[in-house]
């Protein structure tokens, strides 16, 4: 499982021209799911997305988790997390999951980070032509992989 995590002032997702998810301050996460993943995964991203220290304490100093600093969280499914590029111009998305196994992990995730959050977080629609729309605060951008634990 690979996600991109943007420390954000406000964040959102248009499918059909109605807002499916908008947060304030808060974690823009983009999710991308491969067959390999599995709910230990699940359960280790998750947790790691929500302690993670990237906002900034009363002295300036990125030292507080997403819980200590009030923000919300607005998840988004991106399979071309998975994107090949090694051969030609066109990348290959072989290493994504089919919608059939990527659906249910990628709600399981939406609970996972609720529970670990304690409150509702926001999403986009999975498998949807997405319109996101984000200020990147900082700008601070992570990149984790549940494959690169160690």
């Amino acid at each position: 499982m690979r996600a991109v995590i943007q420390r954000v002032s406000e964040a959102s997702v248009i499918v059909d021209g109605n807002i499916s998810g908008r947060i304030n301050a808060g974690l823009m996460v983009l999710l991308g799911i491969t067959d390999l993943d599995t709910v230990e995964d699940i359960e280790w991203l998750s947790a790691k997305i929500v302690q993670m220290r990237i906002f900034d304490d009363a002295d300036g100093v990125m030292n507080i988790n997403i819980q200590d600093a009030g923000g919300d969280i607005l998840l988004v499914s991106q399979f071309t997390l998975y994107a090949s590029t090694k051969k030609g111009n066109r990348p290959s998305y072989s290493l994504a999951s089919k919608s059939e196994i990527a659906i249910p992990l990628y709600e399981k995730m939406i609970l996972q980070l609720e529970k670990n959050m304690g409150k509702k977080i926001q999403t986009g629609i999975f498998g949807a032509d997405m319109k996101v729309a984000l200020v990147n605060n900082g700008p601070v951008t992570i990149i984790i992989d549940s494959r690169n634990r160690e």
